[in-house]
């Protein structure tokens, strides 16, 4: 037995986290971050996107609907309106059938029903990012027959 000697415990090693571990940690967070956030927004702009498409179309179908009652329907014409931030153009003129059947001319024909074709355009946002997108559809009217409106 020794007398006056005093034995020390090894040195335990730590169980926590290098420095380089907590920045590596750190990195690869950010990455995960900048990656989510840039889905985020592609996700938004696509619901911006689909929300203007979405207003456009039903401002069409609004105006179409109105064409033969509240827009004369008359060969030749143009209109202009506006709808919010939206602004339309709508151009009416003879079907003419190109690149189609012709056999629904010759129905025409027969039957004296005229065809017109209405074409609206409808335009949105500010330059350089302005959209805008091409409605059309066919309407018929008797041959002779003023517009109603």
């Amino acid at each position: 037995m020794q007398v006056g000697r005093r034995t020390f415990p090894a040195p335990q090693r730590s169980s926590g986290f290098t420095l380089l571990e907590v920045l590596l940690a750190f990195v690869v967070f950010a990455m995960s971050f900048t990656v989510v956030l840039e889905i985020l927004s592609g996700s938004m702009r696509n619901t911006v996107h689909a929300k203007e498409y979405t207003e456009a179309a039903l401002i069409a179908q609004s105006i179409m609907d109105e064409v033969g009652l509240e827009i004369p329907l008359e060969p030749g014409t143009t209109f202009n309106g506006e709808e919010g931030d939206y602004t339309w153009e709508l151009q009416i003129f003879p079907y003419s059938g190109e690149g189609q059947n012709d056999h629904s001319l010759q129905l025409g024909e027969l039957t004296g029903i005229n065809l017109l074709e209405a074409e609206l355009v409808i335009r949105w946002g500010a330059f350089p990012r302005e959209q805008s997108r091409s409605f059309s559809t066919v309407k018929a009217v008797l041959a002779g027959r003023e517009s109603r409106a």
